[in-house]
């Protein structure tokens, strides 16, 4: 589960984490409160409008800017405040911003003794080690950095079983080319993410950039956060920071009737019970000269209501050409799911998109004769190659 830059802070610094100050705002005026707030409290008196979207290279998009008087507080508020932001990670549709961040400047006007890190910490999941990727190159062009000089890109894993150990937050903090009282406080930086990463059960947190200040503060100055969905049920608060506004609506309804669906840029719909038998699926539409439109996994229940909601989800995205369903009947029988697929198509009513239905396992004869003797305009198969055969024939 994303969450926005203000909620992942407000994690760090639950655990210690330095990090620039921020009050959410939903509208210009309670922008100009946040300021006015925020210079009561930390005495700052330049801010930074931050859009909040779940995405990042926000400023390449105009949604961070600088404000140096409460005025501009108002104008760059009411200019960010409904704008469509497009990045490179919204792609060209961009995303609707409903809320900013108001957050102080912590680059002290007239200072230039700064420098911007690049932090993250996540799963390297070939190893089963966590990682902290770290370079002295922050800020907006990290991307590139990694592109064309990887050099700069450092890497220290972590034994989970252990822990970080105090030399690695050294060996960073080195790295980095820190000294003094900045290399002491980025080591208690890093110790401080690093606690905050594991214990929120999160699958990722990316600080860029993380900033030395000009009198050796070490400070996250943005968060993007990413939890762990499996571990929900252990945080109830963090749950309670999803904002669905966020997320692609279709996924959302699919999420609210227990069906695991991810929308991808393909012409034949998917619908499948079972993550691994779902990811040879899309394999075999793509050998046939498909794209999978979509990874569909109903479950082991995959019941009549369930089957039917499934396919209106599907059908809800335009670019779909032609649907399979594959189902293994292992815990369900298949000529309940066949059945379950006649009556969704009939509730659902003319349905013009070809629909290849393979059934295997318990009962996959029997199953097959109901989707045959059907009368609807649903080829069945049994074996693989039957389906990836009749994919290959529909979208010729």
């Amino acid at each position: 589960m994303n969450i926005h830059e203000y909620q992942g802070k407000s994690i760090l610094a639950s655990f210690g984490v330095q990090i620039q100050r921020g009050i959410v705002a939903e509208t210009p005026e309670e922008a100009v409160k946040a300021a006015k707030q925020l210079h009561i409290e930390t005495g700052t008196s330049w801010w930074v409008v931050k859009a909040q979207i779940h995405a990042g290279g926000r400023g390449k998009g105009g949604g961070v800017k600088l404000a140096k008087s409460i005025e501009e507080v108002q104008e760059r508020a009411s200019t960010i405040i409904g704008m469509q932001l497009i990045t490179p990670q919204t792609g060209p549709q961009g995303k609707k911003v409903n809320k900013v961040l108001i957050a102080e400047d912590v680059y002290y006007p007239g200072e230039s003794k700064t420098a911007e890190f690049y932090m993250s910490v996540l799963l390297n999941r070939q190893t089963g080690r966590n990682i902290i990727m770290y370079s002295t190159e922050g800020g907006m062009d990290i991307e590139e950095v990694a592109h064309s000089t990887p050099d700069k890109i450092y890497k220290e894993e972590i034994d989970p079983k252990v822990g970080l150990q105090g030399f690695q937050s050294r060996k960073i903090a080195f790295n980095l080319g820190l000294s003094g009282k900045a290399f002491k406080e980025m080591v208690k930086f890093v110790e401080a993410l690093y606690k905050a990463y594991v214990a929120s059960d999160s699958s990722m947190f990316e600080i860029n950039p993380v900033l030395k200040t000009s009198d050796d503060k070490i400070i996250a100055v943005d968060a993007k956060v990413n939890i762990d969905d499996n571990a929900l049920f252990r945080h109830p608060d963090y749950a309670a920071m999803r904002d669905k506004s966020e997320e692609d609506p279709t996924e959302v309804e699919a999420s609210e009737n227990d069906l695991n669906y991810v929308k991808l840029d393909g012409n034949v719909g998917c619908m499948v019970n079972g993550a691994g038998l779902a990811m040879a699926t899309m394999d075999i539409i793509k050998l046939s000269g498909g794209e999978p439109a979509n990874f569909l996994d109903v479950g082991g229940t995959a019941n009549a209501a369930r089957v039917e909601k499934a396919f209106r989800i599907i059908l809800k995205d335009e670019t779909v050409k032609a649907i399979l369903v594959n189902i293994f009947g292992g815990i369900v029988r298949c000529d309940r799911v066949a059945q379950g697929i006649v009556d969704a198509y009939k509730n659902i009513g003319e349905i013009k998109v070809p629909i290849i239905v393979r059934l295997q396992g318990t009962n996959a004869v029997e199953a097959k004769k109901i989707i045959d003797e059907s009368g609807l305009k649903v080829k069945s198969a049994i074996q693989l190659q039957e389906a990836a055969d009749a994919v290959k024939e529909v979208l010729a």
